[in-house]
């Protein structure tokens, strides 16, 4: 009987050791999809206390961009963001969005590959991820879009949220600051080196091209300099010819930087 105690108990040791090793061993990430549900409770309380959740969008950008962009897009910067900020983790990409009307399709869902969503599930989508997060105990929730049409949606619900929220410490805050900076501060870094806005453009033209060079290359085809020039039909506002990722790498160091200076603004206690 002593030995079969003692055998037993040196199993339960061992099974801890090798518990405890392959928590030590899980990979550092900022990305809750990643993370063990004990870890997330853990990184909670060594003060990660604040949630992004990075927002994209399936959409068509013309012949030379793949329909993914925001998505991949947001994932890159959101995670570069977090690593900055130092108490933040990043929930998984919101990919549905509203796109536009199906009957009759308006804006991108005429183009095949769009996806849409009504922007009631949207909000609702947002509302209760935001609600999961405050549960689990975050107190900043963090809405970052990657697209212009939802903006005034995030805006809505987290206001909405934290109102209702407001005899807590949580909150939940829509950073305009990301999405504002490659839409007009890269515009206008861009204009001042020479490029006319018919060629930054505001959709898929130079600008837009420039950062999914810089974030996810593979997405854009590769032929684009030979080809001629894109038109509206084709689903291009602007010229995305002479994009370079170094064009890119520039917006992307603004993005990180003007956001997390607003993040850090916005969750100031």
């Amino acid at each position: 009987m002593n030995t079969m105690r003692t055998l037993q108990f040196l199993l339960i040791c061992a099974a801890g050791v090798i518990i405890k090793t392959a928590i030590a061993a899980a990979p550092a990430t900022v990305w809750l999809e990643q993370m063990t549900s004990p870890e997330v409770t853990a990184a909670i309380r060594a003060g990660k206390t604040t949630i992004i959740v990075p927002i994209g969008g399936t959409e068509q950008s013309g012949p030379h961009i793949a329909l993914g962009k925001h998505n991949r897009r947001v994932a890159a910067l959101a995670e570069k963001i977090a690593v900055e900020l130092g108490n933040a983790l990043v929930a998984p990409v919101i990919a549905y969005v509203p796109e536009g009307a199906l009957a009759p399709p308006t804006g991108h869902m005429k183009f095949p590959g769009t996806i849409t969503v009504p922007a009631s599930a949207y909000r609702a989508i947002l509302e209760s991820a935001a609600r999961s997060f405050k549960l689990h105990g975050f107190l900043d929730i963090v809405f970052i879009g990657d697209h212009g049409d939802y903006q005034n949606d995030n805006r809505t619900v987290a206001s909405a949220l934290s109102r209702e929220w407001a005899a807590t410490p949580v909150r939940v805050h829509a950073v305009r600051e990301y999405y504002d900076v490659p839409t007009t501060w890269f515009a206008k870094h861009l204009a001042g080196q020479g490029h006319a806005a018919a060629e930054i453009g505001q959709h898929a033209g130079l600008a837009d091209t420039a950062l999914t060079l810089a974030l996810a290359p593979d997405l854009v085809r590769s032929d684009i300099q030979r080809g001629a020039v894109p038109t509206p039909a084709s689903g291009v506002n602007g010229d995305p010819r002479r994009a370079t990722a170094e064009q890119g790498q520039v917006a992307v160091d603004a993005i990180v930087a003007q956001t997390v200076a607003a993040i850090n603004k916005a969750t100031k206690r």
